[in-house]
């Protein structure tokens, strides 16, 4: 089944590497028209390549969020996939292991109200969100309280933001994905293998056995999930969280 996005104007944050690349390609497949979001000068290279427009800004700050929003009328899908993925283990001490956890909630959970916020002003009935949760927003992971916290979060927004938009004609889902190959789950990976002390090859063959359906994921294999619930097809569905995850976790 083909989804077409033909005159839409998609927003997707994060979308200079990883889920959010991976999703603004599908989405640029559909022939949306897309303005794309990251705290990353990378994000206009990869905009120039898909055909859309860029804005370089940290979803943290109110201000930088407008003016990245700014060139835009209209609104008919919005992406909240920016996030941070970091270790912050609860027996660390000291200031920075409190800086990287409150970094890692502002930028999941404040920015994402914030981008929300702003884009509200500019979408209408018909109009979907969709926001990136995660399986660990479901379940949960020794030493990534921040992340998990955050991801639980999002999930909690997505149902909230459900009953109070369904009024507008504006649709609310999260996408949980699972194991993903990206520079953000590699790295915490090693991280995570460091910590066990055991090779990280060993340690993500025993978590892909895990998963019901075999091989890690790639950032591309997680766009129709996004597309499916951007569109018309899923019309009836708000308030949702979709796991895509080969079966990791039962939902």
């Amino acid at each position: 089944m083909t989804i077409a996005l033909a005159g839409r104007v998609a927003v997707i944050t994060g979308a200079s590497r990883g889920i959010g690349l991976g999703v603004a390609r599908g989405f640029a497949r559909a022939g949306a028209k897309l303005h794309l979001i990251a705290d990353d000068p990378a994000v206009e290279d990869r905009a120039l390549e898909l055909g859309a427009t860029a804005a370089v800004a940290d979803i943290r700050d109110r201000a930088a969020v407008g003016k990245a929003l700014a060139p835009l009328s209209a609104i008919d899908i919005l992406v909240n996939n920016a996030g941070l993925e970091l270790m912050t283990p609860v027996t660390e001490a000291g200031g920075g292991a409190e800086e990287i956890f409150r970094r890692v909630v502002e930028i999941n959970v404040v920015g994402t109200a914030l981008v929300t916020r702003t884009a509200l002003g500019r979408m209408g009935k018909g109009g979907a969100i969709v926001n990136t949760a995660s399986i660990w927003g479901r379940v949960a992971e020794a030493r990534f309280d921040a992340y998990v916290a955050s991801k639980h979060a999002i999930i909690g927004l997505t149902k909230t933001w459900a009953k109070e938009l369904g009024p507008t004609g504006i649709r609310v889902n999260a996408v949980c994905p699972g194991w993903v190959e990206t520079e953000a789950s590699m790295r915490s990976l090693r991280r995570m293998a460091e910590e066990a002390g055991r090779p990280e090859r060993e340690l993500l063959s025993e978590i892909v056995a895990g998963q019901a359906l075999e091989g890690l994921m790639s950032p591309p294999d997680m766009a129709d999930a996004y597309l499916f619930l951007a569109s018309d097809l899923a019309a009836n569905i708000t308030g949702q969280s979709l796991g895509v995850d080969r079966g990791e976790v039962p939902w």
